[in-house]
């Protein structure tokens, strides 16, 4: 007889079933967005310069976001960073930024974005939890009546604002380690590098988060009862 499934093997089931079915938009989007750069930059920069090179690498990037967008009407945290970083470099470029300025250039929104995080905890509006609660308006009114109740309790609503904080400062700190990357490595070497750190953050939070809240969720429940 088989035994009941524990919580370690039901979500490494879970994981396993995702990685079915999103594994090959996964390395697809890796090629598009951080292989496809490094080679275009590559072939280009020793007929182009630097600075034109780095704009043609942000090609892929770009055309994947807006066939993302036209396919499904929704752009995803990647794409928006990817967009409004080469919105940046289109500026550096016409202001005659140098070529520093085009590498940070989605590091830099990556930055920005984290301190929004962490303004809006320091405001008390905590972002995670304006997110969180506008997905469960989507749904429909009951899970946006179940989650309202939630925000009654006051450990809930200190863990959105913990979660809010730890987003916050993860993208900070990317972005930080990025900065310094920029100056330290070659612009090659940063292709590879750059945006596995900034978008690896990215994953790491986004786990951690799906493991936080919904434990959050259920301890406010639990207490309800």
């Amino acid at each position: 007889m088989i035994g009941p499934v524990s919580a370690p093997q039901s979500r490494a089931a879970m994981i396993a079933a995702w990685f079915r079915t999103h594994g090959l938009k996964l390395a697809f989007e890796l090629l598009v967005n951080f292989i496809g750069p490094y080679l275009i930059y590559s072939l280009a920069a020793p007929h182009l310069g630097d600075v034109k090179a780095l704009l043609a690498s942000s090609v892929p990037p770009l055309a994947w976001s807006i066939i993302e967008f036209a396919r499904e009407r929704k752009v995803d945290a990647i794409s928006v960073l990817a967009l409004t970083g080469i919105v940046l470099s289109l500026i550096a470029f016409v202001g005659g930024g140098g070529v520093k300025m085009l590498q940070l250039r989605e590091t830099l929104v990556g930055g920005l974005v984290g301190l929004v995080f962490l303004g809006s905890a320091a405001i008390g509006r905590p972002l995670i939890h304006e997110l969180a609660r506008a997905r469960m308006n989507r749904r429909s009114k009951e899970a946006a009546a179940a989650f309202e109740g939630l925000t009654a309790d006051a450990a809930f609503r200190r863990a959105m604002t913990l979660a809010t904080v730890v987003w916050g400062a993860g993208l900070v700190g990317a972005c930080a380690i990025n900065c310094a990357l920029v100056f330290a490595l070659p612009i090659k070497t940063y292709l590879l590098v750059g945006g596995p750190v900034s978008y690896g953050a990215i994953g790491l939070l986004t786990a951690w988060t799906f493991w936080f809240v919904p434990r959050a969720r259920r301890s406010a429940r639990a207490r309800q009862t």
